[in-house]
């Protein structure tokens, strides 16, 4: 049977950068009151990357793949499996998967989208491993890519300060020896509604609310208690004493949440893979972004045992176990 292996990463950020100091300026002539102190206390984020109004989902995805298939040391045309996991597609359809797959060069293979927010990327990455298992694909490009500065209410300070734009990729092959260990799922659509953006467009027009709603207290504990657990039940279903992970890559949302979680698990901070001050909450792009950062600058190694987890909407939240 064959196993998948993550062989290559890369990272794609929007060349606009919005400090806290520049958001704060812009929120005071709506009479919004925030500050860098107010910012970094609370979630730890400094900075996030925006999208220019031409700038696509699809486009900040094939910039990622690019890079990771460069990393990798494979040509587009090897690929045979595309998932993007994502909120903010281009269009109601074709998936953003296909585009990218047009722009890429890459026609032939499957391309598909998977829409579980922030947990996103972890959603994709176990799919794409269930493919190379089941020997549906050889090559397989998993992405996380998001614009949610274009679904944020600028006038409400409780959200807006807290995501930015980008895209992630990683490149999976199938392997004689294992890569992904394990993957836990879970989801709990009664708590669909502590983190939503609950409009739609009918008849040509949006219907309801088409901004992020989040309620922050209800989604930390979840957050923290649903990753602490996910964890656990990822290594034992992997056979992997806990103890020996070498990173955790966590979902970038809150620097608060991240070293909570890091404390319940009993993780050192040195083992934590921390960029959110530096792109914020982009959603199903920060994990595979945090991966491909620790990876380049060399704390993540060959033969090195990563964590990995999201947690978002749905409300959904899930760990895939990777050997390096």
């Amino acid at each position: 049977m064959p196993y998948a292996k993550i062989i290559g990463s890369g990272g794609y950020l929007p060349p606009r950068i919005v400090s806290n100091d520049d958001l704060a300026a812009d929120l005071a002539t709506r009479q919004i009151e925030t500050s860098d102190t107010w910012i970094v206390e609370r979630t730890g984020i400094r900075q996030r990357h925006i999208a220019d109004p031409g700038m696509t989902t699809s486009q900040l995805a094939t910039r990622a793949a690019q890079a990771a298939l460069e990393n990798a040391g494979i040509d587009a045309a090897q690929v045979d499996l595309i998932i993007v996991a994502t909120s903010t597609p281009d269009f109601v359809f074709p998936s953003t998967a296909c585009l990218v797959q047009d722009q890429l060069g890459a026609s032939g293979g499957a391309a598909f989208d998977v829409q579980a927010v922030c947990s996103g990327f972890v959603y994709a990455l176990s799919t794409a491993d269930a493919f190379i298992q089941a020997g549906r694909a050889n090559t397989a490009l998993v992405i996380g890519a998001e614009v949610f500065s274009r679904i944020l209410d600028w006038n409400d300070r409780s959200t807006c300060v807290l995501f930015g734009d980008g895209a992630g990729a990683v490149v999976l092959s199938a392997q004689d020896q294992p890569g992904i260990l394990g993957a836990k799922l879970h989801a709990d659509g009664s708590q669909s509604r502590i983190l939503c953006a609950a409009g739609n467009v009918a008849h040509g027009k949006v219907v309801g609310d088409p901004f992020l709603r989040m309620d922050g207290q209800a989604v930390f504990k979840l957050a923290v208690t649903s990753l602490a657990r996910s964890a656990h039940e990822v290594c034992d279903q992997a056979g992997v004493d806990f103890t020996h992970i070498d990173w955790l890559v966590p979902h970038q949302a809150n620097v608060r949440i991240i070293n909570f979680l890091g404390r319940r698990l009993g993780i050192s901070e040195d083992k934590v893979v921390i960029t959110v001050d530096q792109h914020a909450n982009t959603s199903a792009a920060s994990v595979p972004l945090a991966l491909d950062v620790a990876r380049r600058d060399g704390r993540i190694k060959s033969g090195d045992l990563v964590l990995m987890q999201g947690v978002g909407g749905g409300f959904t939240w899930g760990s895939v176990l990777s050997r390096m």
